[in-house]
C-alpha cells in the first residue's frame, strides 16, 4: 500500500443551523478544507460523501453526495455515497484512504453533513431507531429494563426515566406546549405505526418516554453492566462527563463551550439510570471534512510542512459473541496497532466516541488505554485530562462538541490533525506526535454495527 497523508482538515462550529440546508453546510466545510489544504477542488480525483438522516428528514434518500456536491463544481469524478450510523463520517474516510492507498487516485475528499435538529423532538428521537435492528427493537426494550434496579423502576412510571429512586422535576408546559407535543406525538405515531405496526408501536412507549434515543437506554444498560461487575460509579461518569466540558471550553468549534462541575452533572436531569443529561450527547447539524493525498502528490506539491501520516485505517463490523470474547473495539484496535506498528502507550491524545460518559469509559478499557475496570479510576486521577497521562476527546468530543451523526467521525480527525500540527491553543496536547479516533455506529447485539478507527502521525521536527 502507499503512503497516505491529511493535508486539509475542517469542521465549522456544530449546533443548531435552522435557517441551513445540508448544501449549505457541506459547502462551508467545502470551501474549509480547501483552504486549509491549499489545493484547487480541480485537483480533487475522489469524493466519499456522509449522511444519515437527509433521506429520513428531507426525503433525499439517495445520491446525496451528488445532489450536495454539485453546486460546489464538483461532479464527474466518483462520489461514493456513505450511510454507516455515527460511524459515516470516518468510513468516507476509510474509503478516501483506500483510493489513495490502493494507487486508483492521488487526491481524495472525506466530507459530512448532517441536520438532526428539528422542531419535533419526538421524530428526531424516533429516527435512532434507523441505527438499531428494528425488527427486534421491543425485544431490546424488554431485555434492558429487566436490568433496572427496583429503585430506578418505582422511581417514574417510565423507568427509562429514573434515576436511582430521584426525580428531578420539569418546568410545567403551557396548553399550547402540551398541544404541540400531542400532535408531533401523533405525528411520528402514525409513521411508525404503518412501518412498525401499531401494537408494537403502543409496547415500545411503554418502555420510554419518548425524550430521548433508544441508544441512551443501550448505554444505561451498559453502564449498569460495568458498574455491578467492576464497581465503576455514576460519580466516575460525571467526572468523564465534566472533563470534556473542559476541554470544550478552549474549542471554538464546540456545541458547548462552557464548564460544568461534576455536582451538576450528577444533579442534571435523568436520561437512563445511571445517565443524566450532562453525560449524554447534544442534538445538532454541521458538517466536517478531510483531504488525503499520496505521498508522492505531498512531495510534488511541497505540503509536507502541516501533512499528517495515516498510519492506520481500519473498518469492521460487530459479530454475535460471547460475554467473555473480544468486543469490537478491543478486537479492531489490536488490528489498528499492528498496522501502525504502536502500541497504546505511544498514543499522544484520543479521540473516542463518547455519545455518553460511559461510551468514553468503556472505550478507554476496550482500546488497551487502560485494563478492564479500570476505565473509571484512571477518569477520577485525571489521566485522561488535558495535561494527564493521556489526553481523551481534547476537543470536548461527542458529549460537548456535539454530534451531528455523519460529521462526528471527521470532526475527530479534524481535532488529530490539530493537535498533531501543534496548532490546538490552549486545549494543545505537549509533544502530540501520534493520535487515534475511535469512532462507532449504529447498535446490534452487544455491541456497535460499525466502527472505524485511524491512528495518524504528526511530522517531527527534523
Amino acid at each position: 500500500m502507499r503512503d497516505v497523508y491529511v493535508v486539509g482538515a475542517h469542521t465549522l462550529k456544530f449546533g443548531k443551523y435552522a435557517h441551513k440546508s445540508i448544501k449549505d453546510l457541506t459547502a462551508e466545510t467545502f470551501r474549509g478544507v480547501l483552504a486549509d489544504a491549499g489545493i484547487d477542488q480541480q485537483q480533487l480525483q475522489s469524493a466519499w460523501f456522509a449522511n444519515a438522516a437527509w433521506g429520513l428528514q428531507g426525503y433525499q434518500h439517495c445520491i446525496r453526495g451528488q445532489v450536495a456536491l454539485r453546486p460546489l463544481g464538483i461532479d464527474a469524478i466518483p462520489i461514493t455515497n456513505v450511510e454507516n450510523a455515527c460511524a459515516g463520517g470516518s468510513t468516507a474516510f476509510h474509503g478516501a484512504w483506500k483510493d489513495i492507498a490502493g494507487g486508483f487516485c492521488d487526491v481524495s475528499l472525506a466530507i459530512g453533513a448532517e441536520k438532526i435538529f428539528q422542531p419535533n423532538r419526538f421524530a428526531v428521537f424516533a429516527s435512532f431507531l434507523a441505527g438499531t435492528d428494528v425488527a427486534e427493537a421491543l425485544n431490546e426494550a424488554k431485555r434492558i429494563q429487566a436490568t433496572l434496579p427496583p429503585a430506578a423502576k418505582e422511581a417514574l412510571p417510565t423507568a427509562t426515566t429514573a434515576s436511582a429512586g430521584k426525580t428531578k422535576k420539569r418546568a410545567r408546559k403551557t396548553l399550547r406546549d402540551r398541544l404541540r407535543d400531542l400532535r408531533d406525538q401523533a405525528v411520528v405515531g402514525v409513521e411508525l405505526g404503518e412501518a412498525l405496526g401499531y401494537n408494537t408501536v403502543r409496547q415500545l412507549a411503554a418502555f420510554g418516554s419518548g425524550d430521548h434515543s433508544p441508544f441512551m437506554d443501550i448505554y444505561g444498560f451498559a453502564a449498569r453492566e460495568h458498574m455491578r461487575k467492576y464497581g465503576s460509579t455514576p460519580e466516575q461518569l460525571a467526572i468523564i462527563a465534566s472533563k470534556n466540558h473542559w476541554h470544550s471550553s478552549f474549542n471554538p468549534n464546540a456545541q458547548y463551550q462552557f464548564e460544568v462541575s461534576v455536582e451538576s452533572v450528577l444533579n442534571d436531569r435523568p436520561v437512563a439510570w445511571p445517565l443524566t443529561r450532562a453525560m449524554c450527547a447534544p442534538i445538532g447539524d454541521g458538517a466536517a471534512s478531510a483531504i488525503l493525498m499520496s505521498g508522492d502528490m505531498v512531495k510534488k506539491l511541497g505540503l509536507e510542512e502541516r501533512a499528517v501520516k495515516v498510519r492506520a485505517s481500519i473498518l469492521g463490523s460487530g459479530r454475535a459473541r460471547g460475554d467473555d470474547e473480544a468486543d469490537i473495539g478491543q478486537r479492531l484496535s489490536k488490528i489498528a496497532y499492528e498496522q501502525a506498528g504502536v502500541s497504546p502507550q505511544d498514543l499522544s491524545c484520543v479521540e473516542l466516541h463518547d455519545a455518553t460518559a460511559y461510551g468514553e469509559l468503556h472505550q478507554t478499557e476496550a482500546l488497551g488505554l487502560f485494563a478492564k475496570g479500570e476505565g473509571g479510576a484512571a477518569a477520577e486521577r485525571g489521566d485522561t485530562k488535558l495535561g494527564g497521562k493521556i489526553p481523551v476527546n481534547t476537543s470536548g468530543g461527542l458529549l460537548s462538541r456535539g454530534h451531528p451523526i455523519g460529521a462526528s467521525g471527521l470532526a475527530q480527525i479534524h481535532e488529530l490533525v490539530t493537535q498533531l500540527r501543534g496548532e490546538a491553543g490552549k486545549r494543545q496536547v505537549a509533544g502530540a506526535r501520534l493520535g487515534l479516533a475511535e469512532n462507532g455506529g449504529g447498535a446490534l447485539g452487544q455491541e456497535e454495527a460499525a466502527m472505524c478507527i485511524h491512528i495518524l502521525e504528526g511530522r517531527q521536527p527534523a
